[in-house]
């Protein structure tokens, strides 16, 4: 796909990103349609909806969590990570974090392998088990977006949120009250609405 239309499209979510940027997201697309025809990675078919649905929220997600107080180096944790939403985007716009995605499913997670190699990403590591095999209180963020079982999931990336760490959830606005009676140990912060997005949310809690 070409860079200067991703660009256009990326605008409402993130300030612009670089040439090399967009031409790794350009890369992990045409990957990601290819093994979508053999696997079901995404329900999501059009490249420009791809890029504002799936790269438009994670790098949203990426900005707020990143920013100027974020720890240098920090570990991210993205349970579920299926596609690699919103770890790789997370990864491609901030390359200093080190980066766990947590999928169980063996096909999507030699996809994860896969993308990683293509895209020449470093300090990635798949980690193909459930999140509730994976150390507990290792993550400075912890991601989650888009599971199957949610009631069950929130809890298991909640147990990875280190000290000082915290929880961020794209969800939709529904599941707000939820996410609070879920993890009560958290301290929610008032969601914030993703942009281009009727009812989806960044809801983010931080360890007490």
């Amino acid at each position: 796909m070409d860079t200067a239309r991703i660009a256009r499209l990326l605008e409402p979510f993130v300030t612009p990103l670089s040439e090399a940027q967009l031409a790794t997201i350009s890369t992990y697309i045409d990957v990601l349609q290819r093994w979508n025809a053999r696997i079901n990675l995404t329900a999501v078919r059009q490249p420009e909806q791809i890029v504002t649905r799936h790269f438009g929220e994670s790098l949203f997600a990426a900005s707020r969590l990143l920013g100027i107080e974020a720890p240098s180096e920090p570990h991210v944790v993205d349970v579920g990570s299926g596609a690699g939403f919103p770890g790789l985007p997370i990864k491609i716009w901030a390359p200093q974090i080190h980066l766990t995605l947590i999928e169980s499913n063996q096909k999507k997670a030699t996809f994860l392998r896969e993308v990683v190699r293509r895209l020449a990403l470093t300090d990635v590591h798949v980690f193909a088990e459930r999140a509730e095999d994976f150390p507990p209180a290792s993550g400075d963020v912890v991601s989650l977006r888009a599971v199957e079982r949610f009631d069950a999931a929130l809890p298991a990336a909640a147990r990875l949120v280190g000290p000082a760490g915290r929880l961020a959830l794209l969800v939709g606005e529904g599941q707000v009250s939820a996410a609070r009676e879920l993890a009560p140990d958290l301290a929610w912060l008032d969601p914030v609405r993703i942009p281009q997005s009727a009812n989806r949310v960044l809801l983010i809690g931080e360890s007490r």
